[in-house]
């Protein structure tokens, strides 16, 4: 099953959805600005996505810069940031079995599905 982690708000995001929808696969949509994510399905989705969790951190947000950037955060911090403010997942992401991509640009997505 495909699933995307989507933020209707974040344009990047529907292009991402936008192509999914238009493959005509079936897809599974994870609003995560709703739908807290554990720290487990955090740790899988950095796991699959083959990334270090700073990597998945939007580091243009208003939250990162005035309470993390500059510090030396371990990688569990990095993902307590996460779930605590949900914004700084960079988006869309697209998981397809055990492989993962963030949707920027959009055609990586076209890579896993």
């Amino acid at each position: 099953m495909i699933t995307i982690y989507h933020n209707p708000r974040c344009r990047k995001s529907r292009e991402g959805l936008a192509l999914l929808e238009q493959s005509e696969k079936v897809f599974k949509v994870v609003k995560y600005l709703e739908d807290v994510l554990s720290e487990k399905d955090l740790k899988t989705l950095i796991s699959k996505l083959n990334i270090k969790p700073i990597d998945l951190i939007r580091k243009n947000e208003a939250i990162w810069k005035s309470d993390y950037k500059g510090q030396q955060l371990t990688d569990e911090q990095i993902i307590k940031a996460m779930q605590k403010h949900r914004k700084l997942i960079e988006r869309p992401i697209v998981v397809n079995g055990n492989k993962a991509v963030i949707g920027r640009p959009k055609e990586l997505i076209l890579e896993i599905i």
